[in-house]
């Protein structure tokens, strides 16, 4: 029988994908009428990239993302704290790429489309409620624009993918409210501007009380000699400030984020100049959820957003939700569509994501900057008079073990779902 699919983003169409890779029928049902390519850059990690590769998509990504070939942190000042290569450069086997968004959701949407059939793409269907059946599950959905019914689907099983205000988790957990704001707001843009250091750098300046994110999403420049690079300005606010919460996904106002960046022109980048450039920036608070103690219950689970929402710590939102989506896929080839492969799913899913999500509220390893700011405010000459070489290792180290994606590791481990089980199933 039919899997049935609650969201449309990256997690949940990853998911159709892969089982309609296996042999096994899937349906989308996405809220908004029309899915488009929204949002700003993301980076995804080499190993969901990977399990994309594994999909088909690698000549789609090259197109249409950056291979990011290393991380690199700055204090305050521009001072240099830590690189580390990514992707290729860094041994993996396959790259790490910085994309836009939306342009990886289209991508992932297009294939579906063409794979799968538009039909089995369906928009301005919100998820209402479901009930179990003899033999599956009967879900409801209503059009959000119209609030006018539009339909109930039985199928095998629901997947809840649809994200941080999960419709699916709301029902099962009616009293956990709002995502938990820390504090902090990013505001966020994509600006035209010159490469800077290797042109496929990503990197992170500041600490944890003001930090600033860039790094380039298009490969080839424009006639003027320009990428569009990606920034993430954020501010962790004083406990006086009082943050509007009906405008929690609002157009940004330069004059209320500009100022804290105004001095921070370092002779390899200017972000003033990248702030004051962007065309639309928009302004996000910093959420997450706490974990919870169970994701599926009978024939129903959560993944991506809807189960392990996180902060955007790590480049490991996106890169997650593939990685549901993939095990999800395993078990339900190792166990049919049954209650026993979400069961699977969530044994090796939820410790994973705890951790992790535990672990970005903790800044992951970004530590490496906060940790500068608090023993070297005023600056240095060279970074190990302020942290060890032996810190910095362990803090990177430590975080690609709980996220998953540590070299060696991820080489030696056969794909989640391999080409051999694929061609079992058909």
């Amino acid at each position: 029988m039919t899997v049935l699919i609650a969201g449309g983003g990256i997690g949940g169409l990853t998911l159709a994908l892969s089982l309609h890779a296996i042999g096994v029928p899937a349906k989308v049902f996405e809220s908004v009428a029309e899915l488009k390519p929204l949002g700003v850059g993301i980076n995804v990690l080499p190993h969901a990239v990977r399990e994309l590769i594994e999909l088909g998509l690698m000549d789609k990504l090259d197109a249409s993302g950056v291979r990011t070939r290393e991380l690199a942190y700055f204090s305050k000042h521009g001072k240099p704290i830590w690189t580390e290569p990514r992707g290729l450069e860094a041994g993996y086997k396959w790259p790490q790429f910085s994309i836009h968004r939306g342009i990886l959701q289209q991508l992932l949407l297009d294939t579906a489309v063409e794979r799968l059939g538009r039909d089995n793409i369906l928009t301005s269907h919100h998820l209402t409620g479901w009930s179990e059946t003899e033999n599956g599950v009967r879900a409801e959905f209503v059009d959000k624009a119209t609030g006018k019914a539009a339909g109930a689907y039985e199928g095998a099983l629901l997947i809840a993918a649809d994200g941080i205000h999960s419709a699916a988790r709301e029902k099962l957990y009616p009293q956990e409210g709002p995502p938990i704001w820390n504090g902090r707001i990013l505001w966020r843009g994509v600006t035209l501007a010159k490469a800077f250091l290797t042109g496929r750098t990503m990197i992170m300046a500041g600490h944890e009380i003001l930090k600033f994110v860039c790094y380039p999403i298009s490969q080839q420049p424009d006639a003027n000699g320009n990428h569009l690079i990606n920034w993430v300005a954020e501010r962790h606010m004083p406990p006086t400030y009082q943050w509007r919460r009906e405008d929690y996904n609002r157009k940004a106002r330069l004059e209320e984020f500009l100022p804290w960046f105004e001095n921070w022109q370092f002779d390899w980048l200017d972000v003033p100049g990248l702030i004051k450039n962007c065309p639309h920036a928009y302004e996000y608070p910093l959420v997450d959820r706490d974990p919870v103690n169970q994701w599926t219950f009978g024939r129903v689970t959560l993944m991506g957003d809807a189960a392990h929402p996180m902060y955007p710590i790590g480049s490991n939102g996106a890169s997650q939700a593939i990685l549901d989506a993939r095990v999800i896929t395993r078990e339900i080839l190792a166990h049919g569509t049954t209650n026993a492969a979400l069961a699977a799913y969530e044994a090796e899913r939820r410790p994973a994501t705890t951790d992790l999500v535990l672990l970005n509220r903790k800044n992951g390893p970004e530590q490496v900057m906060q940790l500068v700011e608090e023993r070297a405010p005023d600056g240095y000459k060279v970074v190990t008079d302020v942290l060890s070489q032996k810190e910095l290792e362990d803090i990177a180290a430590n975080y690609k073990r709980v996220a998953g994606f540590q070299v060696e590791a991820l080489n030696a481990k056969p794909p989640i779902v391999s080409k051999d089980a694929k061609r079992a199933s058909t």
